[in-house]
């Protein structure tokens, strides 16, 4: 008896030792060298909801289960559900990883991050909270870590959302995962952008034929689109990062929106009122539900509208499927067009469906099942509508063709319809084609002459049209062509032919409001006042019923063979030049290939700058700066450098003031902002007195996001701010003055040191310089290169320091290029100097040797 109780004894402890084997924690997640990282985590279904994570973290381990494969699918739930991972560096540097929930419509999300029992860590987030702030600008719920060497880390995630619970998790490098979004951003943005050129081709169509079926398919393409910018989170990030509720309604209205379209459409584009009337009221029936659906979507919670659009979606897109073939069997074309094309969309939505309840395993297939198939149905539709606009357009131009035929001669409608094309109908000018047909003439017949074409545009015709209405604008027009063909005529330098009906061509009417000429530059013999007063007779106000109507004209011109050597060419460039004329003044801007910042070379290499800070293929170098009573380095300037793949190393003069012109200056210096910061964080190891400069345009004053982007900078590398000074040039703060000053307040305020950069360049208002919250100001090179040599220049230089010393500023004298220079400013009581004579701007690791060894002679 004893013995058989001893064996039941020993039977349980082994049972008991094989269940918590089978409980256990399981191993930690390694990462090696290798690529990939494969993932698995375990999970805890929290009923209530009401599980802090001190009571989570303390849960015995037989009350976690294993998912090994990283992902889950747990269908429509009101349960929270926590998952529990453990991250182990197996590789000998420090990794910095993310962490992906890569589902974007989780509600609430929350990251706690432990080392060993201390929590180092926490994060909340979701898609029913503000977008903003995210330790990485995505959709998805990301979480950044950092592992030493051999380092374990264990990561708790709070999961909870009213709607779908799919929770594929991923870790990824961090140059990984950014290599991978931006590949998938860019698939992303392909699909919306030919879904995007769709949806205006047919409002196009709409708009020429007035037939509703392809407005229809616009709106029903349009509700595609905002359906998987809603589920794919980029409304959210990009249109109202702080707004989670309007988010969520958005969703729920984009399904009956898309529904109710795609069903006016199947109605119009299928016939169905005359080739299946049956099908046509159970069409009119889904309707109905749908617009139902639509008016109550902004008033449902969102557990409810997503189940309800779910299911009825099953319905909707299984309808449609039938309809196809229902019509096709009556001998209808369009029926096998749809049935093709609404296929493989059916098969999308019954995969995504089943994925948002839990049904289909969270995939590929089922997450992108729906994106395919609407682009693949989109496509085909798209054809057969060509199809359909082909025949039509066949069968009207053989109806015109007929009339044309009857009403009149072939002769006769050729005269006319050259006329028409030739002339303008408003003032009887010979037009643009006509203009560059006989400018590609003469350059062909005498290429070795010299000629310039000259535009000339009456700016006020849009203000005067709306004011005093079509006929007196018209009336205008008209006396404008009059007199300009008039001063021609005075004019022999103006080039003027002949045409086949003895007509003498000088003006041309390009369009609505602009007019051109063609200036034989050989005969002008470099004496253009007689024009210039031609110009100036034109630029008088009309009279026009007791009124003097002002014109405004603005002149420009374009030379060949130096700006262009085609017609087209020429006037393009002439007008650019036109836009550099300055305002108020009856000058003639000549075009400058520097001003034109439609240049196709200028806007392609701004298209490889965003490509290149997107892939971190830009550069910073350092160079320091030297405090001249101490003689140590208390600082660094950093400088943009940027190799081209093509072209090389590219002056940054060639692309700073482009990528300022068109709004890429603000991605450039968030860029800079990373990587300065963090190159500093690594510096101030060994250097604490370090301090980084960065360069901040005008348009970065205007920014909303650089507050921010400085914070988390700051943050994510464990600097403060009295550590990065902010320079601007005095030319930038003088754009807009109140803007900046109220900027450069708030900067100020939050502890950044800021400097007037390039001081003597411009020519700015001291009085407004002194409201800046600056404490230092550097003097431009273009003051001090000289100081040695010209008493003149000494005399300034010294007056500058002593009034920037008593306005409180520190002074830093930059571009010194030799030790007297050097010597000179210090002797007039200058603070810091950076240039050549001290070191060349340098990249970060030659930077650090340097400081070794300056300050190993220095000691």
């Amino acid at each position: 008896m004893h013995l058989n109780r001893a064996l039941n004894i020993l039977v349980a402890v082994l049972s008991l030792c094989l269940s918590l084997s089978a409980w256990a924690q399981p191993e930690p997640i390694e990462i090696t060298s290798e690529s990939a990282i494969q993932t698995h985590f375990q999970f805890w279904e929290d009923a209530t909801g009401e599980a802090s994570i001190d009571q989570v973290a303390s849960l015995a381990n037989e009350r976690w289960a294993l998912i090994a494969n990283g992902s889950a699918t747990f269908g429509l739930t009101q349960s929270a559900y926590w998952l529990r991972f453990s991250i182990k560096n197996q590789t000998p540097l420090n990794l910095n990883l993310i962490t992906e929930l890569g589902y974007s419509q989780l509600d609430d999300v929350a990251f706690y991050v432990y080392a060993g029992n201390v929590q180092e860590k926490q994060l909340k987030t979701g898609d029913g909270r503000p977008f903003y702030p995210r330790d990485v600008d995505h959709p998805s719920m990301l979480l950044r870590i950092t592992l030493a060497p051999e380092e374990i880390k264990t990561v708790y995630v709070r999961v909870a959302t009213a709607g779908s619970m799919i929770v594929p998790l991923r870790i990824w490098r961090e140059q990984t995962f950014f290599e991978t979004a931006a590949y998938e951003l860019k698939l992303h943005f392909f699909y919306y952008g030919c879904i995007f050129v769709i949806v205006l081709i047919n409002l196009a169509v709409y708009l020429s034929l007035r037939e509703n079926l392809y407005l229809y398919y616009a709106l029903a393409l349009s509700g595609y689109l905002l359906f998987f910018a809603s589920i794919k989170g980029f409304s959210f990030q990009h249109l109202y990062p702080l707004l989670p509720e309007l988010h969520a309604k958005a969703l729920l209205v984009s399904i009956p929106a898309l529904a109710l379209f795609s069903l006016l459409f199947c109605r119009e584009f299928l016939s169905t009122k005359i080739h299946s009337p049956r099908l046509d009221k159970v069409l009119i029936a889904m309707m109905v539900f749908e617009v139902l659906f639509l008016i109550s979507a902004p008033f449902l919670d969102y557990h409810t509208g997503i189940q309800l659009a779910s299911f009825s979606a099953l319905v909707f897109f299984s309808l449609l499927l039938v309809a196809g073939p229902v019509v096709w069997m009556e001998g209808v074309r369009a029926g096998a067009f749809f049935t093709v094309a609404w296929t493989p969309l059916t098969i999308g939505v019954l995969a995504t469906s089943g994925r948002a309840l839990g049904v289909f395993p969270e995939n590929f297939f089922t997450e992108y099942a729906m994106q395919i198939g609407s682009g693949l149905e989109a496509f085909i539709l798209t054809v057969a509508l060509a199809d359909r606009l082909y025949r039509e357009r066949e069968d009207k131009i053989a109806a015109q063709a007929a009339s044309l035929r009857e009403a009149q001669s072939r002769n006769e409608a050729q005269n006319r319809l050259t006329e028409a094309l030739t002339h303008d109908s408003v003032t009887g000018l010979p037009n643009r084609n006509r203009f560059e047909l006989m400018v590609d003439q003469q350059l062909q017949e005498a290429p070795q002459r010299r000629y310039m074409v000259g535009v000339a545009r009456i700016t006020r015709l849009d203000e005067i049209n709306r004011t005093l209405g079509l006929t007196r604008s018209e009336w205008i027009v008209k006396r404008v062509a009059e007199q300009m063909v008039e001063l021609a005529a005075g004019l022999p330098l103006v080039k003027a032919i002949r045409d086949n009906q003895g007509r003498e061509e000088r003006v041309y009417h390009l369009s609505s409001d602009c007019f051109c000429l063609l200036i034989d530059v050989g005969k002008a013999v470099n004496d253009f006042s007689a024009l210039n007063a031609a110009l100036r007779r034109l630029a008088e106000p009309i009279w026009l019923d007791h009124l003097a109507i002002e014109l405004n004209p603005r002149f420009g011109a374009a030379s060949y063979p130096e700006h262009g050597r085609t017609a087209a060419e020429l006037i393009r460039n002439a007008h650019v030049g036109m836009e550099v004329t300055p305002r108020g003044l009856n000058e003639t801007g000549l075009y400058s290939k520097r001003h034109d910042i439609y240049n196709e070379s200028r806007l392609t290499l701004m298209a490889d700058l965003r490509e290149a800070l997107q892939h971190n293929q830009t550069l910073l170098f350092y160079q320091p700066k030297q405090d001249l009573k101490t003689g140590h380095i208390i600082g660094v300037e950093a400088l943009i450098r940027w190799h081209h793949h093509e072209r090389g190393w590219v002056n940054p003069a060639d692309f700073i003031p482009l990528a300022e012109e068109t709004g890429v200056i603000i991605q450039l210096t968030r860029w800079v902002i990373g990587q300065a910061t963090a190159d500093l964080a690594h510096l101030q190891q060994d250097y604490p007195q370090l301090s980084v400069a960065i360069n901040i345009s005008a348009r970065d004053l205007e920014s909303a996001e650089l507050h921010s982007t400085l914070a988390l900078a700051l943050q994510h590398n464990g600097l403060q701010a009295c550590s990065v000074t902010l320079e601007i040039t005095e030319t930038a703060a003088m754009l807009d003055p109140a803007r900046s000053l109220q900027a450069l307040n708030v900067l100020a305020e939050l502890g950044h040191p800021i400097s007037i950069d390039d001081f003597g360049s411009g020519y700015s208002s001291l009085s407004y310089l002194k409201q800046l919250p600056a404490s230092e100001l550097k003097l431009d090179r273009s003051l001090i290169h000289d100081v040695c040599v010209s008493e003149s220049a000494d005399v300034i230089v010294s007056t500058a320091i002593q009034m920037a010393r008593s306005l409180g500023y520190r002074v830093v004298g930059e571009g010194i290029e030799d030790a007297e220079t050097a010597s000179r400013l210090q002797s007039e009581g200058c603070d810091m100097l950076q240039g050549y004579w001290l070191c060349k701007p340098k990249p970060i690791a030659e930077l650090k040797q340097w400081l070794q060894v300056f300050n190993s002679n220095n000691v």
